[in-house]
């Protein structure tokens, strides 16, 4: 892709809005009656205190407070049905977690927002992906994917740097969008670093090959990249699988610091960790949403027995 297209797909794109007042829409989707609690209730009250409000006056993603509606996707690779009929609603300034048994369709599901599908001949979306505030369907045909891209950043399961400094790592969406100025650079690359909670460990060393990072700082490297180009959604696709516990405390860490100025879907295979990180989880299965609700809700009290099956481990 030229810079000059980049440039124009990026001039089309709205401002990033300020934070929005906090809203919860008006009850979970389920299917099924009522189950009992789940022992993961203990490790949710534990975790971080309730996020505080917003300011009234600020701007809302949409009226009901998101940043993205999901309505009535179907996913299909070739012939085969991977995603049936999935309607879910993306909170603004919140981490939405999906769970379910391998092969359910979380990541299918994820990679839909970005559009990393169209890569691929013969696969096809029906329904649609609603980006806020400008109401962008992202999977619609006449939609370039280069838009949803160049406002959507994606963290894969494992580390992925390039094979370049680790400035330049950081720099590469920049450049992508035209930016050349080394002030503006240096400005950016460390703002990202910053917010990826590993500007102090390599702020020597920017020349250095990302290579010779750890794995965990590699894989906040690639978080810090993704930050730079100030995106308006993160994706991370098991971001910490890979990850031994500490390197995944820091990730935690700092996905709890990210969601006060980014709007967050995390895929997981570890429950405690959709726990302690989200505000709302969506449970999959054979590529349908079974559940989506509050997270406290989702682990203390499911609606659906499946819920209630997968979360205390009868399957999965």
């Amino acid at each position: 892709m030229s810079n000059a297209r980049a440039q124009r797909i990026a001039d089309q794109a709205p401002p990033r809005a300020a934070r929005p007042a906090s809203a919860e829409p008006a009850g979970g989707e389920s299917l099924g009656a009522p189950a009992s609690a789940s022992p993961l209730a203990a490790d949710r009250r534990e975790r971080r205190p309730a996020r505080s409000a917003s300011p009234a006056s600020a701007p809302r993603a949409d009226a009901a407070g998101h940043k993205v509606e999901v309505r009535r996707l179907s996913f299909w690779y070739g012939d085969f049905q991977a995603l049936k009929d999935i309607s879910i609603p993306i909170g603004e300034g919140e981490v939405t977690a999906l769970i379910g048994p391998s092969g359910c369709g979380k990541s299918t599901f994820l990679r839909c927002f970005n559009r990393m599908h169209d890569l691929y001949p013969g696969n096809r979306y029906d329904g649609e992906i609603m980006l806020f505030p400008d109401g962008i369907n992202i999977v619609d045909r006449r939609t370039d994917p280069m838009l949803p891209r160049l406002r959507i950043g994606m963290v894969f399961q494992k580390p992925n740097p390039f094979p370049k400094s680790i400035y330049e790592n950081v720099a590469a969406g920049l450049r992508i969008r035209g930016i050349r100025r080394k002030s503006l650079l240096d400005e950016k690359v460390e703002l990202g670093l910053r917010q990826a909670s590993l500007w102090d460990e390599v702020k020597d060393r920017l020349q250095a090959s990302a290579y010779e990072l750890s794995g965990g700082q590699q894989q906040r490297l690639c978080i810090a990249r993704a930050l730079a180009p100030d995106p308006e959604l993160l994706l991370l696709d098991e971001p910490t699988s890979a990850l031994d516990p500490i390197a995944t405390a820091r990730i935690e860490e700092l996905i709890d610091e990210l969601r006060q100025s980014y709007t967050i879907v995390i895929v997981t295979h570890n429950m405690q960790q959709a726990a302690r990180v989200s505000q709302r989880t969506a449970f999959f299965h054979i590529g349908k949403l079974i559940e989506f609700d509050d997270t406290d809700q989702i682990f203390t009290n499911p609606k659906h027995s499946m819920t209630q099956d997968y979360i205390t481990g009868r399957f999965g």
